[in-house]
This record gives structure tokens, sequence and C-alpha cells, in this order.
């Protein structure tokens, strides 16, 4: 019988996802500027296949068949969705913005998982959604409120399909035995395709031009924001609820403020700051209140 790791290991790994997550959006941003959105999100799935494809020939790992195969697939469709989108989003936005915007996804997923157990949320969660709402206003606003840009929207978008993606992700390999890294390499392999289709033309030519850094992006984004990441993700995800897995992932905007503000020098005003704080505050509200709700 496998024994089950403690919480707070699942925890710890989670929030370094976190901050992985946090940091990707700088180095996303950078990789777009210099060879554009199609063939960033190309070369960083290439690679994470790539590494990952080695790992499970090392290891032996067994891959899904059947319905675990198209449950894969299926999930690296909407994975490659959230990043296509993500990447989109933060190439027309600032990091900061896009890694504050995607935290929508806890607001989000409870409100999936409500839908999916036929348990819905209290009226309080609702009151916490568009409190979150309003923060976005105002960390897009500019100084006067104006809707998003669609940089924002996209990244937006994102955090909506995040949302979907990890609450199927949890409902549907819970209770499973298809390996986790065979799992999350058919999603890589599915990202990678969709993504090198996308690109086309543009992906050898954006391959040849890379810098040193731009190369540097690529292996960050590939093995510790994709491989690293999702691993992590679908194995915690199996151990612990999509929800809880949303809350400790929930820190990647403070990851994401620092980084952007610390490393890229991006400046965030009062009303920008005001709505940071607004969205990450109702996003841990609501994930209370969710919580609460579920345990009774």
């Amino acid at each position: 019988m496998t024994r089950r790791p403690p919480e707070i290991v699942v925890d710890v790994l989670l929030i370094a996802v976190a901050a992985v997550w946090g940091a990707s959006f700088l180095s996303a941003k950078e990789l777009t500027g210099e060879v554009g959105v199609a063939p960033a999100v190309a070369l960083r799935f290439i690679v994470a296949a790539a590494a990952l494809g080695v790992v499970c020939l090392i290891r032996g790992e067994r891959m899904p068949r059947g319905r675990g195969l198209a449950i894969a697939a299926l999930l690296g469709c909407s994975q490659a969705a959230v990043i296509g989108l993500e990447t989109a989003g933060v190439h027309l936005t600032s990091a900061t913005n896009a890694g504050l915007l995607i935290s929508l996804a806890l607001v989000f997923t409870p409100v999936l998982e409500s839908i999916a157990s036929r348990s819905w949320l209290p009226r309080s969660y609702f009151v916490a959604a568009v409190a979150a709402v309003v923060g976005v206003a105002l960390l897009v606003s500019g100084g006067g409120l104006r809707a998003p840009a669609i940089g924002d929207a996209l990244v937006i978008a994102a955090a909506v399909v995040r949302a979907f993606h990890v609450t199927a992700s949890a409902r549907l390999t819970r209770g499973r035995l298809d390996s986790t890294l065979g799992v999350v390499l058919v999603q890589l392999v599915v990202c990678a395709a969709t993504s090198s289709a996308v690109a086309g033309a543009e992906l050898p030519a954006a391959a040849g031009r890379l810098t040193a850094s731009g190369w540097a992006n690529v292996l960050f984004l590939g093995l510790l924001c994709s491989v690293f990441a999702f691993v992590v993700q679908l194995w915690a995800v199996r151990r612990t609820s999509a929800t809880r897995a949303s809350i400790l992932m929930g820190t990647e905007p403070v990851w994401a403020l620092a980084v952007g503000v610390a490393i890229g020098g991006e400046m965030v005003g009062l009303p920008g700051l005001a709505g940071a704080a607004l969205i990450i505050a109702a996003s841990y509200a609501g994930q209370a209140i969710e919580r609460r709700h579920r345990s009774g």
C-alpha cells in the first residue's frame, strides 16, 4: 500500500509551484518580446516534453492507455489553452497585471466545483467575487476606470480556463492508477504539438535567433514552470482538493508582483496596489467561505 505523503509536503510543493509560476510572467514577457507569442509557447513545450520524455524513458514509466490516454490528451488541450491565452495576454500587458489577474482562478474554481458537486455556494461567496471584480477594475484602471485592455482580457480568459483545468484534473484523475509522469508527458506532447502547429514556419527561425537570455527563459519556462509545476500540480491535486490546491497556488500573484516590481522594474500606482490587495484578499476570503461551506 502506498503511504500518503504528509500534508505539509503537499503544501510546500504547491507553494513552490506558485513561486515559479509567479516568476514566469516576467520571463514569458521577455521571451515573447524576442520571438513572438506562438514560437515562445511552442519552444517552452518542446523543451518540456523532451525533458520529461527522457525522465519517463529512464524510469520506464508506463504510459496511460484507453480512457486514461483520452483524459490526459483532453487535459493537454485545456493546459495548452491556459498557457496560450496567458502568454498572449502577458505579451500585451504588464507581467504584474498578468500575475495578479490570473489569480481570479481562485474565485472561479470553487464555483465550478460547487456546480460539479451540486452544492451551491452561500451568498457571502459572491460578495467576495464581486470584490475581486472591483479589484480588477482598479488594477487595470491606470488611475481612471476603464475596460480591461486586450492583454488583461486574455489573462482573465486564461484564469477561467485554468479553473476548468484544475477542476477537471481533480475529478477525472482522482482514483485512477495512471502514472502521474505518464499523464503529464501526454499533456506536454499535446501542448507541444498544438503550439508548434500554431507557430508553423516561424518556429525554426525563432529558435535560430534566440539569444543566451532567451534560451535561459525557454529552459526556465520549460523545465521549472512546465515539467516541475505540472507534475507537482497533478500529483498534489490527487492528494488534496482542487480548491486547496488553488489556495496554495494562489500565492502566485504575490510572487508575480514582487518579481515584476523588483526585477522587471514595473510600476504599480496606488489604484493598482489597492486593486491588487482587493483581488488577493477577496480570493482568499472566497476560498475560506468555500472551505466552511464544504466542511459544513
